[in-house]
């Protein structure tokens, strides 16, 4: 664990994917502890928290609360295990707990409609469609199970965390309702997924809304960030290193999705194309994995979709082409 500002320490978890870890942070709350997110919900990350959670109740820093920022399994994963060994209640937003809480109910639903439907009708094909669908999805039930209550949070109000009050802040397009905490005093800002340092987060349509535009929801999202947030603020996201200089690193994430939705207007300008076919041109590579073929389909969805918003293509027998 790091100390990376007064009263606040950083710890990076373990992730079997890709991106390979989570930032969990912890925050001195009086005479105990808040949770910024805890990882996911697999035997590594268990261990840690078995040893870590004593070591903080030796401390006078027992768990008092968890916040979870979203509903990924990468920063919600643990929360229940560790809300049932300490007794410290669940703070989420309500979008993002009633999100997870329904996967975790139904979890066969990851396997039938409207997902199968969803990735036939904009091309994929039936046999990755197929291991998508048994493999690919596997990773949404690595959660916990959830505590059957939680502490809703909401944008615009404040929540004291020992000396310090923070102003919560939602952002969308990653996840439905992400939380964010700000702290103007101090110049903090933990932004979760929103804004992340060298990588973009994953911006992808859901099949429960295959029309959605969670890209323009994201965009608008940082905008109003860029203008709120001073360039001094020392940022705490959930992936890679803490960083100043949000305005410039919104610029480049603007930037990033202004090229793929250049990349797609072009690829769609001499033949309609499918959602599946526009991948290796959002991406510039094939994609085998089907845990990493989730996210790359739901992405190139995603800004074929904001371009339909715009009205510079349409859908037509699920072919996306210039209007």
């Amino acid at each position: 664990m790091h100390v990376v500002a007064d009263g606040i320490r950083w710890l990076r978890l373990a992730l079997p994917f890709r991106l390979d870890h989570v930032n969990v942070y912890l925050l001195d709350d009086g005479d105990g502890t808040t949770l910024v997110d805890t990882g996911i919900f697999d035997a590594p990350t268990c261990a840690v928290w078995e040893r870590l959670l004593p070591s903080l109740a030796a401390e006078g820093r027992p768990v008092h609360r968890i916040i979870a920022t979203h509903c990924h399994p990468d920063h919600l994963g643990m929360a229940g295990w560790i809300a049932e060994r300490t007794g410290a209640p669940l703070l989420m937003s309500t979008s993002e707990y009633l999100t997870s809480l329904a996967i975790h109910l139904d979890p066969s639903a990851l396997e039938a409609e409207p997902y199968a439907t969803f990735y036939a009708s904009h091309g994929l094909d039936p046999a990755v469609t197929a291991r998508l669908l048994h493999n690919g999805h596997h990773y949404l039930r690595m959660v916990s199970p959830l505590p059957r209550t939680f502490g809703r949070v909401i944008a615009g109000e404040q929540l004291t965390i020992g000396t310090r009050r923070w102003q919560i802040l939602t952002g969308g397009g990653h996840a439905p309702e992400q939380v964010m905490l700000h702290c103007p005093d101090d110049d903090l800002l933990l932004c979760a997924d929103q804004v992340l340092l060298r990588i973009s987060p994953n911006i992808s349509v859901q099949a429960m809304d295959p029309q959605g535009d969670p890209l323009g929801i994201y965009l608008r999202s940082l905008a109003s960030l860029r203008a709120l947030i001073p360039d001094t603020t020392l940022l705490l996201p959930g992936h890679n290193l803490p960083f100043r200089g949000l305005r410039a690193r919104v610029d480049e994430l603007t930037a990033h999705h202004a090229e793929r939705l250049a990349a797609i207007l072009e690829a769609c300008r001499d033949r309609p194309t499918t959602a599946a076919a526009l991948i290796p041109i959002v991406f510039g590579r094939t994609i085998d994995d089907p845990h990493q073929m989730g996210f790359a389909f739901g992405e190139a969805l995603a800004h074929a979709n904001l371009l339909v918003r715009r009205e510079q293509l349409r859908l037509r027998a699920g072919r996306f082409e210039p209007v």
